[in-house]
């Protein structure tokens, strides 16, 4: 008898792709093979991880699920589970509106999926479970991880603000820290598997240390990392102007594995918006921020979130806004036009904004910004870098006989495929050619190759993989890949 299959389908932010690692991980702990590739509701349990910071979410998901009703009538024993924000926020509703989902768990105890399905096939009716609080830390669960070069590392879960626009702490819970020993071992053990590249994550990253009791934990980790030996490039996702400090702006300078690269959202340049939207700052504390990083480390790709159309945004404040953005002559920016959040205080505010009036704001902004990008990328055009080979990262290498990787700064880097074997968490080392506004090539031949670890662990898990084609688990303990920063979507939920 062949072994049950498995998808998972992912939506939102960075949390929930960690998250989808961990499903997938539970469920071949439990006997499950990942479907082919392509396989699109085809498989025996069908699981969405779903975001509830858009204001259609609800709608997309119940499409999907309408979507797979009747291959479920077709499949005998076929079953589908709900889990995530929305399912958190919905909970009995989505039975109600889709009797046919056998399962919904929340954010909190995603540890409990396989009971719960097993639960719904010997009790035939759906299984509702919606911890309060978290159960368990994610990173004592199993994970299915993509990537034998590169992995996410969470530091904490849940977050302490307030802001109007975002429902997300409603639903992940308050901020709490994973001790530092935990997360050192963790990461050692990763290095020790051949990882090069970790990424730091947390709701909200930088106020690391608040739920153990110290304000400097995080530049603290951060230099503790750069004590690993075999640890190439360590990166964090997200934080907020509020926490960063100047301890944290002297780690990352001081310590020489943490990259030039810095994702702080800044949401509005208007002091008037960023009040109404409870952010604990103002345009002058963000803007001197991103000068004191510059200061320190000059070659820092800088990017943000921002919000156009927020409840009550004048042309004043927008104004604000692009001032912000030239002044800080961002790397790039996740732009979003307002969207109500159902359950959040800015959804009930006065002075919505017509859509028409967001609309052209949104492209204005699109349209400096892009300006920006270019310039700055531009300036890259000359510059020696070490590039970390990536996987899947360009679309069109086959056709342009180019690799793709990521520079310290994360931008992106299509080159001149080399005559010698390059396996992606190699390295190599290119000069930068030609920039655009979102990529940068470098055209001439490579100056130099340099094989890793993380290249060998690359190598020896596709190995694994031609001889079990439903993939491999990695050993513990087992974490999530980062995906690289697409200038579509942003890598946080685009609240932090």
């Amino acid at each position: 008898m062949s072994a049950k299959t498995y998808e998972v389908r992912t939506y939102g932010c960075q949390m929930n792709v960690h998250d989808s690692e961990r499903l997938s991980g539970l469920l071949e702990d439990a006997g499950y093979v990942r479907a082919p590739a392509g396989a699109d509701g085809d498989a025996d349990v069908v699981v969405f991880n779903t975001c509830a910071v858009r204001e259609n979410a609800d709608n997309k998901l119940y499409g999907n699920l309408g979507r797979l009703a009747p291959m479920k009538t077709k499949r005998p024993g076929m079953q589908i589970a709900v889990g995530g924000c929305l399912a958190q926020k919905d909970r009995d509703t989505i039975v109600t509106r889709a009797p046919w989902v056998d399962v919904v768990f929340g954010t909190h105890n995603i540890g409990k999926l396989p009971v719960l399905l097993e639960r719904a096939r010997i009790q035939e009716e759906a299984q509702v479970e919606i911890a309060e609080s978290l159960e368990a830390f994610p990173s004592t669960l199993p994970t299915r991880r993509e990537s034998a070069y590169a992995a996410w590392v969470s530091i904490s879960v849940g977050c302490n603000n307030t802001c109007t626009f975002c429902i997300v702490p409603a639903l992940r819970g308050k901020e709490k820290d994973r001790r530092p020993g935990d997360i050192l071992a963790e990461v050692e053990a990763l290095v020790a598997e051949g990882v090069s590249e970790i990424t730091l994550l947390g709701q909200n990253v930088n106020a690391y240390g608040s739920d153990i009791g110290d304000r400097e934990a995080f530049s603290k980790l951060l230099r503790a990392c750069g004590k690993v030996e075999g640890l190439e490039r360590v990166r964090f996702t997200s934080p907020h102007p509020r926490d960063f400090t100047d301890d944290v702006i002297a780690a990352m300078a001081q310590t020489p594995n943490v990259m030039p690269q810095l994702h702080m959202p800044l949401q509005s340049g208007s002091d008037t918006v960023l009040k109404a939207m409870r952010r604990s700052y103002r345009q002058e504390r963000f803007l001197g921020i991103i000068e004191k990083v510059r200061a320190a480390i000059p070659h820092a790709a800088i990017s943000t979130d921002i919000i156009v159309g927020f409840p009550g945004e004048t042309e004043e404040d927008f104004a604000q806004t692009m001032h912000a953005v030239r002044e800080a002559r961002f790397a790039n920016a996740f732009t979003f036009q307002y969207s109500k959040r159902p359950g959040t205080p800015a959804a009930e505010m006065d002075g919505q904004i017509p859509k028409a009036v967001v609309q052209e704001r949104y492209m204005r902004l699109v349209a400096l910004q892009e300006e920006i990008s270019w310039e700055e990328n531009k300036k890259q055009v000359g510059r020696t870098l070490e590039i970390m080979v990536a996987e899947g990262e360009g679309r069109k290498d086959g056709a342009t006989h180019r690799l793709s990787g990521r520079a310290p700064d994360n931008r992106l880097v299509h080159f001149t495929k080399p005559d010698e074997e390059v396996r992606p968490g190699d390295v190599v080392t290119v000069e930068i050619s030609y920039a655009a506004p979102h990529h940068l090539l470098a055209e001439g031949a490579v100056q130099s190759v340099r094989r890793t670890r993380a290249g060998d662990a690359w190598e020896k898990r596709n190995a694994a993989a031609a001889e079990k084609p439903a993939g491999v688990m990695l050993g513990l303990p087992r974490i999530g890949v980062p995906e690289p920063l697409p200038v579509a979507a942003a890598p946080g939920c685009g609240c932090d």
